[in-house]
């Protein structure tokens, strides 16, 4: 079964990159004339950062970044310096929008945190010899374009906004404590990415969903596999699997119909191919008392302990054969609605007499439930334990079989 595991794709990355940043407030103007303004493409810079991706969705950035902010057209000379270092939370949109269900090429990263900014000031200005430090927070975008599993190129769009700048951008002012958001600065940038690692992909480009799906479909198939598996089994081996069986304990060998059910056309309750052999084993039982060519009486069959339920050893769950017995017994009282049974329990004569009293009573009990379960009223039957049958050979692992029995006494 395919399992979601972070060790199913790469977590880490480094990029770098060239950057161009354009300060949107923050400069020293008059009250009627914009002295300062900087100029974007002469605002060339370079950042590094390392991300990790905890999963497929959200990750960290660490990241650093630097730019020279000059003057632009109609604006008074100045040169300034500015530094940034961060810290950020990311986010994988391109996988919570579901974009790997129709791309593999195209992802779309966004990301916001905090840092600290350093802006230092250029010769020939008001405050040349000061350096402003500031917090900042910032949100931003990144396209990406996958070029193969382990490089990406990306662009990037973010919006900073620094929390205590004192001096203006072009350094020719202080804000005398006025330190909110006073200096913004918006930053574009495009490089590479580097995914390390040795799986096949990186988390940027994972389709989670998909395996998911199919862990599932897989998972929902094994589960119909193992339920057609169980339904096909055939305990009884008559070439009718349990799910459409009727009779699932049918002896083995004997005819049965589609449905599984034992083939006895006199509905006497004994399997027609076997009928005839429990006709000879009575004739010559019967022989042997006197009664010669009594015929086939199942009653009397069932009275004499030629129908059993055998027991495994120390134990209350009938053998699985001995179904076949209970059956009968359920066939005949349902085709005589006025007779009534009673269920005798035994034991061998390994352990104590008190135990085996108790288990040959449980044994009588257990089939007394399995009858009422098949639908033969509780008033009529009876149970009882008659405890050890010392009839065999104790030494006897087969003979010993033979007694751990519950038999049937009609009336």
């Amino acid at each position: 079964m395919i399992q979601a595991q972070e060790t199913e794709y790469n977590h880490w990355s480094i990029e770098a990159g060239v950057n161009m940043s354009e300060p949107g407030t923050g400069y020293s103007d008059d009250n009627s004339t914009t002295l300062y303004n900087s100029s974007l493409t002469g605002s060339i810079g370079g950042e590094l950062g390392v991300r990790y991706m905890i999963n497929e969705k959200f990750g960290f950035k660490l990241g650093g970044m630097y730019s020279q902010i000059t003057e632009g057209d109609n604006s008074l000379p100045f040169e300034t310096t500015y530094y940034r270092a961060n810290l950020e939370g990311v986010v994988n949109l391109g996988s919570i929008l579901g974009f790997r269900e129709w791309t593999q090429r195209f992802n779309l990263l966004g990301h916001a945190g905090a840092g600290v900014a350093n802006i230092k000031l250029g010769d020939n200005v008001t405050f040349a010899d000061e350096d402003d430090f500031s917090a900042m927070l910032m949100v931003g975008v990144t396209p990406q374009i996958r070029i193969s599993d382990h490089i990406a190129f990306y662009a990037d769009m973010t919006l900073s906004g620094n929390l205590s700048q004192t001096y203006s951008w072009d350094g020719n002012r202080a804000d005398n404590g006025d330190r909110y958001f006073d200096g913004n600065i918006a930053t574009f940038a495009a490089g590479i990415q580097i995914y390390l690692g040795k799986k096949e992909k990186h988390a940027d480009w994972v389709d989670m969903t998909t395996r998911k799906e199919l862990t599932q479909e897989i998972d929902s198939l094994s589960n119909r596999i193992a339920e057609i598996e169980t339904n096909m089994i055939d305990s009884d081996q008559d070439g009718v699997p349990n799910y459409l069986d009727r009779e699932p304990n049918t002896m083995n060998g004997v005819a049965t119909d589609t449905k599984g059910v034992a083939v006895d056309k006199n509905n006497n309750g004994v399997p027609d191919e076997i009928e005839g052999s429990l006709d000879k084993r009575y004739a010559k039982a019967s022989s042997t008392n006197g009664a010669a060519n009594a015929g086939l009486n199942v009653k009397t069959l069932i009275n004499e302990g030629y129908v059993n339920v055998y027991f495994e050893f120390n134990s209350t769950k009938p053998e699985t054969y001995s179904y076949e017995a209970i059956n009968y017994l359920v066939k005949y009282m349902n085709n005589n609605p006025s007779a009534q049974a009673e269920l005798i329990g035994y034991a061998d004569e390994i352990g104590n007499a008190t135990y085996n009293m108790q288990l040959s009573e449980k044994r009588a009990k257990k089939v007394h439930d399995i009858l009422i379960a098949s639908g033969v009223s509780a008033d009529r039957l009876e149970h009882r334990g008659e405890g050890i049958d010392s009839s065999v050979d104790k030494s006897s692992k087969e003979a010993r079989q033979l007694v751990r029995r519950v038999t049937f006494r009609l009336k």
